[in-house]
């Protein structure tokens, strides 16, 4: 029986990790994840919320760095990079979650590894093994949370801090002592509530932002001798005990370096809160199987987990684009009048009166069964009540982009080149270059700039 703290053992499990320890296939998974971030992360150019944090990044400075920032192509330092970065690679709502730990990790967990990679010179194994080793410690930190927490605290913020740190700490190369340290610096600086929801405020983008910037702080810092809590996480005044009632510090360890929590992540198809994906694939399930018309609605019925209302409940009258990826009835109704609910979907048409019509014939019941699933397994179930009087129900197990149901490299790469012909922070050609060379990233001797690169790209310099 190991004697060592979950902490401590998570530390030394980040510390000891190494690219020939991980499986080839949650390594092409890592690699899955990275180019998924990468199309993210460009979907952030020219957002409003984006470019507040970039500009407020490059007025901090420097104005030159070894770090990239992707929305603008800057340099600068790590920190202020990976807060960027962050910031971009989460406004889109298409970056991807883990359903377990209800948590996005590659918004927080590639910011801080692609900047220390970048300021340290390192290699694109380097920068994978610092990934997987992000994504096993934020998943089983959000595990461990529980759903008390995520019913106050947006997880991405809290558990993203220790992700990021990990990440960071493995490439700065500290050993388990340091490590330690710098989750309990990341931990004491977690934060991000879900009460942003109620009026559409920017906060999603900040959590982010500040999970990758201190989580990558703290790893410098335990480098240069900083000490943290020792048991930040299960402490008696530590993580949980501050922030959840339901903590199980076994899930923890439980597990560690034979379930590798990274390849159970799964992709977002719709430009939407996950909470709505279940039931908009469940949705359309219904509308292709009886040839259905959104006239032909007279309301629909989802039936879900008790997360999903506590998190799309407040959103009752969207007034952004935003925060109408948080309304179930806004995105029930792109998805009936579209076949999809994407980027231009809600750019274009959210606020139209036929959508709100639509969306304002939707509504959430918990349900039993889904509710006792989540966060494991994210079913979707509706009921569909149509004008000619038929009630007709849709049910999926595995929402488009789970891994019983996951995208193709060829999907992948075409989400990534939509998202950035939707924004513009990529030329097609750049764009293809940049994803061409991150399917090699693992024979990268040296991870440079992600765009903006002449044919000799990085991947082969």
């Amino acid at each position: 029986m190991n004697c060592l703290s979950p902490t401590a053992q998570l530390a030394e499990f980040v510390a000891s990790l190494r690219f020939d320890a991980i499986p080839a296939p949650v390594v092409r998974r890592a690699e899955d994840l990275l180019v998924d971030w990468f199309g993210s992360a460009v979907a952030g150019h020219g957002s409003r919320p984006v470019a507040s944090i970039t500009r407020f990044a490059q007025t901090m400075g420097p104005h030159t760095g070894p770090s990239e920032v992707v929305v603008s192509r800057a340099r600068t330092s790590p920190y202020l990079a990976a807060m960027a970065n962050a910031a971009a690679s989460h406004v889109a709502e298409q970056d991807d979650v883990h359903n377990g730990s209800v948590f996005h990790p590659a918004t927080v967990v590639f910011p801080a590894a692609l900047a220390v990679a970048q300021a340290i010179g390192a290699s694109g194994r380097q920068l994978l093994t610092a990934a997987v080793a992000g994504y096993e410690v934020g998943i089983r930190v959000g595990e461990f949370l529980g759903r008390s927490h995520y019913k106050v605290f947006h997880t991405t913020g809290t558990a993203g801090t220790l992700a990021a740190a990990a990440a960071a700490g493995h490439l700065l190369g500290l050993d388990a002592r340091q490590m330690q340290h710098a989750f309990g610096s990341a931990g004491t600086q977690s934060a991000g509530l879900w009460e942003f929801l109620r009026t559409g405020a920017d906060s999603k983008q900040l959590h982010t932002a500040h999970a990758a910037a201190a989580g990558l702080m703290s790893a410098y810092l335990a480098q240069d001798g900083f000490t943290g809590a020792a048991d930040i996480l299960d402490g008696p005044q530590g993580l949980a005990a501050g922030m959840s009632k339901d903590a199980d510090p076994a899930k923890l360890t439980a597990g560690l370096g034979t379930r590798w929590a990274t390849a159970e992540t799964s992709f977002k198809y719709h430009a939407s809160c996950r909470h709505t994906h279940p039931a908009a694939d469940a949705l359309l399930q219904v509308i292709q199987a009886h040839s259905l018309q959104p006239a032909d609605l007279e309301r629909v019925v989802t039936q879900v987990h008790q997360g999903a209302i506590d998190v799309l409940g407040p959103v009752l009258r969207p007034a952004t684009v935003h925060q109408s990826k948080f309304s179930m009835g806004t995105v029930l109704a792109l998805v009936a009048r579209f076949g999809q609910a994407g980027l231009a979907e809600f750019d274009r048409h959210f606020h139209e009166d036929a959508t709100q019509s639509l969306a304002g014939r939707v509504s959430m019941a918990l349900d039993a069964e889904v509710d006792a699933a989540y966060p494991q397994r994210w079913i979707g179930k509706v009921t569909v009540h149509t004008v000619d009087g038929r009630v007709l129900h849709g049910r999926v197990d595995e929402p488009k982009g789970d891994p019983g149901n996951t995208l193709s490299r060829a999907e992948i790469t075409a989400k990534a080149l939509r998202l950035a012909a939707f924004s513009g922070g990529a030329s097609a050609a750049e764009m293809r270059l940049a994803v061409d060379a991150l399917w090699q990233i693992a024979s990268a001797p040296v991870v440079g700039n992600l765009l903006g690169q002449s044919e000799k790209s990085y991947a082969h310099a």
